[in-house]
């Protein structure tokens, strides 16, 4: 490859990150490089949030044959999944996003190099036995899942989130380990399709829930479906029926196992100690998140590799901030966006802004809403789950919420959109709630909380609720 002499931008790494940076850098340079070991495509398109959606509607779709008999139609329980036409599904849809995604790099010829890239210092790098110079580097080069060594010895039979997608079909008996957001979408899903699924948790937290109160209700609710234990590490061993599952005193005997323990950010072999700034016992380097910039350096780190939390919009947003400073004379300081995670089981999981455990005793108050008896919901046979809003005691002013609520992901834009414009409890009652709407459960939460707060009567945030619940 002919190269400039000095580049303005590499880009190590062509994810969400790298990609969403690449499109800034191509504002304002054409010198530069992107470079990407393995395949393309995103993690979220090949191995992640779509790919992962697509078996999950299928699962939602399947399971609500349970819900028919109750709206009078019959003949819910002869329906059959037929599971290797359910994953050829999920192929054939991943495959659409990722050839969306290729686009992005197929025609960028000698400026897209394939090789994994090795940094030597500040502005230097190197791709395969090739040496690049570069006045800004930015490191997007992703995670990849957790799996622990001993455990690569069972082969296939144990899955992970990056491979579970080629199995042609789904053996009877499976184990999902880790119950967070990932975990606990697999095992309900999994369980909807009519596997029978034990799912172990390391603590008794699921979902990446909190608020033992929501946690609790999802608890309850995915009880109903598939086997928990949690609090206790899970050990794999060797069984001549498949694989034993070890945890406390539960014992189990499974076809395979699917490892959802977390993922880490691929930062070994990068060359982070040739930067001159120290490393974490992680090995990863000091950065600042409002610019993406390593201490000092023109080096930046964006998306999964910087160790926060793996989403795309999280991602997308430190490319886009590593690819501006990148190109800037100097790095501008970014506001980020109000924190914002779904879970998409059934009923939808949410967390938005501060979540419980990070508000402090004695400072805010809480308000909830159970969806048992919550009007829309029970017509919809969605009505269960609970939702919590959290609000500063002094001033009224939202500022988080933890649920497991029907239309979750749609709540929780609503609350995330108020929090991020500073809106309190009153100015969110003032909204106007149609009826019937799955929205009205969160009206009812935030009465619950202005019941803290003086108000003006006169004022239509004091419309009271009917108290019945065909109206409310």
């Amino acid at each position: 490859m002919k190269t400039p002499e000095t580049l303005d931008v590499a880009i190590i790494g062509a994810g969400s990150a790298g990609l969403a940076a690449l499109r800034q850098v191509r504002k304002r340079t054409e010198r530069f490089v992107i470079i990407n070991d393995g395949p393309y495509g995103t993690t979220c398109a090949r191995v992640g949030c779509m790919p992962s959606k697509a078996l999950i509607e299928a699962a939602h779709a399947f399971h609500a044959r349970k819900r028919l008999d109750t709206f009078g139609i019959r003949g819910g329980d002869q329906l059959q999944v037929d599971l290797p036409a359910v994953m050829r599904r999920v192929r054939e849809l991943r495959d659409r996003f990722v050839r969306g995604v290729l686009k992005a790099t197929d025609r960028l010829g000698e400026r897209n190099l394939q090789g994994r890239a090795r940094l030597l210092g500040p502005g230097r790098l190197v791709v395969g036995d090739q040496e690049l110079q570069a006045r800004k580097i930015i490191v997007a080069t992703g995670s990849r899942p957790i799996l622990p060594d001993a455990w690569r010895r069972f082969g296939a039979r144990v899955q992970t989130t990056d491979t579970i997608f080629e199995l042609d079909t789904l053996p009877p008996r499976i184990a999902v380990i880790g119950l967070g957001a990932v975990g606990v979408e697999f095992a309900q899903a999994l369980a909807q399709l009519g596997i029978q699924v034990t799912a172990f948790g390391r603590d008794d937290q699921l979902a990446g829930l909190t608020d033992p109160r929501v946690t609790a209700a999802l608890r309850e609710i995915l009880a109903r479906d598939l086997t928990l234990h949690t609090g206790e590490d899970a050990t794999l061993h060797e069984h001549a029926d498949g694989i034993a599952v070890r945890s406390g005193s539960h014992e189990l005997v499974v076809d395979q196992v699917l490892v959802a323990i977390g993922r880490q950010p691929n930062l070994d072999g990068i060359g982070l100690d040739t930067l001159g700034v120290p490393l974490d016992e992680r090995g990863r380097p000091p950065y600042d998140r409002t610019t993406t910039r390593i201490g000092d350096l023109d080096v930046f780190l964006a998306g999964d590799v910087d160790g926060g939390v793996a989403l795309l919009h999280e991602a997308a947003d430190d490319g886009y901030i590593a690819g501006y400073n990148a190109t800037a004379d100097d790095p501008t300081c970014f506001t980020r966006r109000t924190p914002i995670g779904i879970v998409f089981a059934e009923p939808g999981v949410a967390s938005i802004g501060q979540r419980h455990a990070d508000l402090a005793q004695g400072e805010f108050f809480e308000g909830e809403v159970d969806f048992s008896d919550q009007g829309r919901s029970r017509v919809a046979q969605l009505n269960e789950g609970l939702l919590r809003v959290y609000a500063a005691r002094d001033s009224g002013k939202l500022l988080g919420a933890e649920m497991c609520a029907p239309a979750a992901e749609h709540l929780a834009h609503l609350l995330a959109l108020a929090i991020g414009q500073g809106l309190g409890v009153h100015d969110l009652l003032r909204l106007p709630f149609y009826h019937p709407v799955i929205e009205e459960g969160l009206r009812t939460a935030l009465r619950d909380l202005a019941g803290h707060y003086p108000i003006d009567h006169s004022d239509l945030a004091a419309c009271a609720p009917f108290k019945a619940e065909a109206l409310d």
